[in-house]
């Protein structure tokens, strides 16, 4: 029914605003696609992909392509609960860049913000 990819992708936060690999992007991606295997519901039980779901990687890339209807929702969810358990939600967050993919990015923190909270105190 559906094909979802989540690219580990993230804005480094510079002026530049360039694309960048988060560290050891390849083995998240590698952690990130054992965890969406093993907790991903087919019938209300997880780890039960069996042909009607495929996760798949190619280098920063988690392809998830199902046969059944499969929400994007549910991915973000399963994604930001994998940045949560490895401590990665403070600093990456999940960011829709098309109607098929999700990007991992940093937060976007302005050196502004942080100069004028210095003269605060």
């Amino acid at each position: 029914m559906g094909s979802w990819t989540l690219q580990t992708l993230a804005a480094f936060p510079s002026a530049a605003y360039t694309r960048v690999l988060f560290p050891s992007a390849s083995m998240c991606s590698i952690q990130q696609e054992i965890f969406l295997k093993e907790r991903i519901k087919v019938n209300g039980k997880t780890g039960n992909l069996g042909n009607t779901v495929q996760v798949g990687r190619m280098k920063n890339k988690i392809n998830v392509t199902s046969e059944k209807q499969f929400s994007k929702r549910y991915l973000k969810y399963l994604t930001k609960k994998y940045l949560k358990k490895n401590n990665l939600r403070d600093w990456l967050r999940v960011v829709a860049s098309d109607k098929e993919t999700y990007e991992l990015r940093y937060f976007q923190i302005s050196q502004d913000d942080e100069e004028e909270s210095e003269a605060d105190e």
